[in-house]
């Protein structure tokens, strides 16, 4: 039983990213309608149009977002510096926790999928930030915090022995993750569809670095 664990976390990880991969075929299938900016294809335009209409354009909520964004930055940053630490003290990038190394690929991957969709929009945002046209599917915050803060509280889980840190440490990604998920979802300056999008790319990918380290943990 305890075996089979990586496994279904590795396979729950791949259906979500089977799940992404058919929800942006779908954004490019379903409902398309120039409903974006200078006319672009927006997909499930019907519900996206009639959402944005509900919540409208809220530029403080999106500055605000904005500026957290640097959080899950700083924790990456962070990690970033205890594996670099262990590789000064160890003298061998082989005697770096594997859990780390592993930790510094997985955000090497969410990084490239960030940059991929900066290169091929699938769509763009309702409106134009600072008079530019930007890619908006998925959003590229949604993802970068749920696939980072995550990785916070896994990573506290592992390594304190104190139970408060733990609870500290859950409570804290929740309620943060929660409210940038949220204000990005109401600040209007993505459709709908691009938050959906993100939560299943993020939410994919992690499951696929938890079930690694348990993997490696066995071995």
């Amino acid at each position: 039983m305890p075996n089979r664990s990586p496994r279904r976390g590795l396979r729950t990880g791949l259906a979500m990213l089977a799940a992404f991969a058919l929800w942006t075929l779908l954004i490019q299938s379903v409902d398309v309608q120039p409903v974006g900016q200078n006319g672009t294809d927006v997909g499930f335009a019907t519900f996206n149009v009639w959402f944005h209409k509900i919540t409208g354009v809220h530029m403080a909520i999106y500055t605000v977002t904005d500026w957290l964004g640097l959080v899950p930055i700083a924790v990456c940053l962070c990690f970033g510096a205890i594996g670099a630490v262990q590789l000064v003290w160890r003298r061998s990038l082989l005697r770096v926790d594997a859990d780390l190394l592993l930790l510094g690929a997985y955000y090497i991957v969410v990084i490239l999928c960030y940059l991929f969709f900066e290169m091929v929009p699938i769509n763009y945002r309702p409106i134009p930030i600072d008079g530019i046209m930007e890619a908006s599917y998925p959003s590229s915050t949604t993802l970068l915090v749920l696939s980072v803060m995550p990785t916070l509280k896994f990573q506290v889980d592992r390594r304190a022995k104190s139970p408060a840190s733990r609870a500290a440490a859950t409570a804290f990604v929740v309620v943060f993750s929660a409210f940038m998920v949220f204000g990005r979802l109401v600040a209007g300056v993505h459709w709908a569809t691009d938050i959906v999008g993100a939560v299943l790319l993020a939410a994919g990918l992690f499951a696929v670095y938890t079930s690694a380290v348990a993997l490696t943990d066995r071995k």
